[in-house]
């Protein structure tokens, strides 16, 4: 049986603010139903509810080397829907308020973080074939493993996975964490290692040491070999084009199920699509906009820039115009929250603003929405589209990385595809493709037959696992 150890700063049902921890979940939870023993390993922040940090076990307490200093490291165990967890435990590091990431010690907190996970292998009974990283957050693993552990009969033979899910946030640090911090000598501070315009890069040690390198689409795996993506990594990634790996990331079809999902007022399948209909009625009634049968186009977005909110604010004014009502749900940039939050009383029966993040609001507008739209700059992979498409709402994206790997434009003349996409990242083109669609939405029968193809095609984790299986069989 294969071993993964796979590691990462966050992940669900425990901490949460980006696609990665539903990633942390979902994939080893569905490795270990295809037989792989996968276990992961996240840090032990203070915002975990009591109910988890009360059945943990401690397993060890052992020192930790962050440059000179021994720091103290509690490796505590818990189970949760038969995946076995082990939580890097420092109060310093960890017991903080305020997110996770983004303190002015980040690259001691995570040098730390990195090096316990090595240090953690002597003392559980579990001996990993690969150690599974993602994101910078974990990307000096390949690099301690190869300086400091290598000559151990233990670590001898460990292979690593890399795993890139959003290549914008690299870990960028002073260049005196090399020895500071690291434990590692000049040898590394080479463009061939983690040396990065003279910093230190943490991603970049992660790609440089990996045996593996993946990225959650194939779209993106081959957008960022290229300079307007690459975030100044593309000439790197080009040289490891043979060990990089474009793998979508699928849904966890338990969590978004429309059939049982206990967040939305009535379930249903594609084959009670009349059921939809009505939780569009009550989705109305509960944001307090008038009961009309118009297209409802939701958002559940961050208010960012890369979540394409410059083209939405440039042209909805004429959205809003048509005969169609919006819901967007979010929180982000203050700057596009005051801008969106401007047009509130302008259109007070066609647009519901919800400057939040409210889970249970995210599954009411998946379900109630006729439309979602998802005007990315850039998009390793995306989730949101696809929980759309898993409850019948038809997305109207932009054709990049995930979105163009997993939404295909409807054709009339084959009546194939399961939503509308444009290429430009032009709001002109957006506002075109979303008038496009709202003349589909008038004939029933075709709009059915969207939602249909949305609904049969299958996104779960399923086939993205299997992809993993293959590659852990061939570097082992």
């Amino acid at each position: 049986m294969i071993k993964i150890l796979y590691v990462a700063s966050e992940g669900v049902p425990f901490f949460k603010t980006g696609g990665l921890a539903d990633v942390a979940f979902s994939l080893p939870k569905e490795l270990r139903k295809m037989g792989i023993d996968v276990r992961v390993v996240l840090p032990k922040y203070n915002s975990m509810n009591n109910k988890f940090k009360d059945n943990m076990k401690l397993i060890k307490s052992i020192n930790v080397p962050v440059g000179w200093r021994m720091q103290y490291c509690g490796i505590e165990y818990l189970e949760n829907e038969n995946i076995p967890y082990y939580f890097i435990d420092n109060e310093y590091y960890f017991k903080r308020e305020g997110g996770y990431y983004g303190f002015y010690d980040d690259a001691e907190r995570f040098a730390f973080f990195n090096r316990s996970v090595l240090e953690m292998i002597n003392h559980i009974d579990f001996k990993p074939d690969i150690i599974h990283c993602n994101d910078w957050h974990t990307g000096m693993i390949p690099v301690l493993l190869d300086a400091h552990y290598r000559q151990n009969p233990a670590y001898k033979n460990i292979k690593t996975v890399f795993t890139i899910h959003n290549l914008k946030y690299q870990g960028i640090f002073p260049p005196e964490i090399l020895g500071e911090l690291l434990n590692l000598g000049m040898e590394y501070y080479n463009q061939d290692s983690i040396e990065f315009y003279g910093a230190i890069n943490f991603m970049k040690g992660g790609i440089n040491h990996s045996n593996v390198i993946t990225t959650v689409s194939e779209s993106y795996a081959q957008e960022i070999q290229y300079s307007y993506y690459g975030e100044r990594l593309d000439g790197l990634l080009r040289s490891k084009k043979d060990i990089l790996h474009g793998i979508v990331n699928g849904l966890d079809y338990d969590i978004y199920n429309p059939q049982t999902d206990k967040n939305i007022f009535i379930n249903y399948d594609k084959d009670s699509l009349e059921n939809k209909k009505k939780n569009k009625m009550y989705l109305q009634e509960y944001l307090g906009m008038p009961k009309k049968d118009v297209p409802i186009i939701g958002m559940v977005t961050r208010l960012d820039s890369m979540k394409g909110l410059d083209l939405v604010i440039h042209v909805l004014d004429e959205i809003l115009s048509k005969d169609v009502q919006m819901v967007i749900l979010g929180s982000g940039n203050p700057y596009f929250e005051n801008i969106i939050k401007s047009y509130k009383d302008r259109y007070k029966d066609k647009l519901s603003i919800n400057i939040m993040f409210d889970n249970s609001l995210a599954h009411k507008i998946y379900a109630g929405s006729d439309m979602f739209l998802m005007p990315s700059k850039f998009e390793p992979c995306g989730l949101a589209q696809l929980i759309a498409l898993r409850y019948g709402t038809i997305p109207i994206v932009r054709e990049t990385g995930g979105l163009k790997d997993t939404v295909a434009s409807y054709n009339e003349f084959t009546c194939s595809g399961n939503g509308f996409s444009f290429t430009n990242y032009n709001a002109h083109d957006m506002l075109y493709t979303i008038e496009r669609a709202l003349k589909f939405y008038q004939d029933k029968d075709v709009w059915n037959q969207i939602m249909k193809n949305a609904m049969s095609q299958d996104y779960s984790w399923k086939n993205s696992a299997n992809v993993y299986i293959k590659l852990y069989e061939d570097l082992l």
